[in-house]
C-alpha cells in the first residue's frame, strides 16, 4: 500500500509542476524558437502526446516481444534514443529533458498502476480461493519492475537536469542526454546482476558499471570548458552592462520586471557593477550555452552574447 501510492504521489505532485512551470507558460521554460518555432498550444501539446504515446508504445512493445527479453531491451532503447534526440529537436533544452524524464517517470507509473498492482492482487485473489496462481501475472509483473529500476537513474538525472546547463545547453545535447541515461541504466543493470550473483557463483560482471562510467567520463570530457584566449578587441565593461541591463535584469534584480518572477532565479542579482563582477564565470557559463536567458525572451543576440564572453574571457576589466 505505502509503495504503490509513494509512486502514484510522485507522479501527480510531478505532473502539478510540470503543468504549472511548463505548461501554463511554455515559451518560459519549453519553447526555444532557435530550435523550433513552436506555438504554445502545439508545445503543450506535443508534450502531453509524449507521455500518452511513450507510455502505449512501451506497453504495446512489452506485449509483443515479451518472450525475448534481449530483442525487447534493444528495441526499447532505440526507440527512447530516438525520442530523446527527436524531444531535443522539438523544446528548449532545459524543456527536452525534462519532458524526457516525465515520460520514463509516466511509464514507471503507469507500470505499477496498470501491470505490478493488479497483477499482485490476482496473485493473492486466487491464492485466497485455494487456486494456482497464473504465473504470467509474475512474469509480468517482474520484467516491469527490473525495467523501472533501469529508468531509476535516468529519471533522477533529469529531475535535476535544470541545475546543469552545460548538460541540457551543449550544441548537441540530444546526445548528451542519451549518453547519460544509457550510462545510468547501464549501472543500474550492474547493481540488478550484483544481487544475482549468487546464480553464477558470487561473479558479476564489471562491464555494464564500466560501459556507464566510460559514457560519464565521455560526457565530462566532451563539455570541459574550452580554454578560449583573452580576446583583443574585449568590449569595455560600460557596453556589457548595456547589455545585461536590458537581456538579464528584467529576472536578475531585487524586483523583477519580468511577469512570472517573483524574486531572482537562484539569487543572482545584476543590477548593480559589483554584482556583475563577482557573478562574471556564472553569467558566462549561461550566456555561452544558451541556456539564460530563459527561452531567450529578451532576444539576446548572437553578437550580444560574443561581446559579453570576450568580456569575461578578458579578465571582466572594470
Amino acid at each position: 500500500h505505502w509503495f504503490y501510492w509513494e509512486a502514484y504521489s510522485t507522479w501527480l505532485s510531478g505532473f502539478f509542476l510540470l503543468c504549472l512551470l511548463y505548461y501554463r507558460a511554455p515559451e518560459r521554460y519549453l519553447i526555444d524558437p532557435a530550435v523550433a518555432d513552436l506555438s504554445a498550444s502545439a508545445a503543450v501539446g506535443l508534450g502531453l502526446g509524449t507521455l500518452v504515446v511513450g507510455w502505449l508504445a512501451y506497453d504495446g512493445l512489452c506485449r509483443v516481444l515479451a518472450r525475448n527479453e534481449r530483442l525487447l531491451g534493444s528495441v526499447l532503447a532505440l526507440l527512447l534514443a530516438g525520442i530523446a534526440w527527436g524531444l531535443c529537436q522539438m523544446f528548449s533544452g532545459r524543456g527536452a529533458f525534462l519532458q524526457f524524464g516525465a515520460m520514463l517517470g509516466t511509464i514507471m507509473v503507469a507500470n505499477v498502476f496498470f501491470v505490478i498492482i493488479p497483477g499482485q492482487r490476482a496473485l493473492v485473489a486466487a491464492a485466497s480461493r485455494g487456486e494456482p496462481p497464473d504465473p504470467r501475472h509474475g512474469l509480468r509483473g517482474k520484467q516491469r519492475s527490473v525495467h523501472n529500476t533501469y529508468f531509476t537513474l535516468p529519471v533522477l538525472f533529469t529531475m535535476m537536469s535544470n541545475h546543469y546547463a552545460m548538460t541540457y545547453g551543449a550544441a548537441h545535447n540530444g546526445l548528451v542526454l542519451i549518453a547519460l541515461c544509457g550510462a545510468g541504466a547501464a549501472i543500474r543493470a550492474w547493481f540488478v546482476a550484483r544481487h544475482r550473483a549468487h546464480e553464477r557463483g558470487g561473479r558479476t560482471s564489471p562491464l555494464p558499471a564500466l560501459a556507464g562510467v566510460v559514457a560519464i567520463a565521455a560526457v565530462i570530457w566532451a563539455l570541459r570548458p574550452a580554454l578560449a584566449p583573452a580576446a583583443p578587441t574585449a568590449p569595455n565593461f560600460t557596453a556589457v552592462a548595456a547589455i545585461i541591463e536590458q537581456r538579464c535584469v528584467g529576472c536578475h534584480a531585487q524586483h523583477p520586471t519580468q511577469p512570472g518572477f517573483a524574486a531572482a532565479p537562484k539569487g543572482y542579482r545584476f543590477d548593480t557593477a559589483e554584482r556583475i563582477h563577482a557573478q562574471a564565470a556564472e553569467i558566462g557559463q549561461q550566456v555561452a550555452t544558451g541556456a539564460m536567458p530563459l527561452g531567450n525572451l529578451t532576444g539576446m543576440t548572437a553578437d550580444e552574447r560574443a561581446a559579453v564572453l570576450a568580456w569575461i574571457n578578458a579578465g571582466a576589466p572594470p
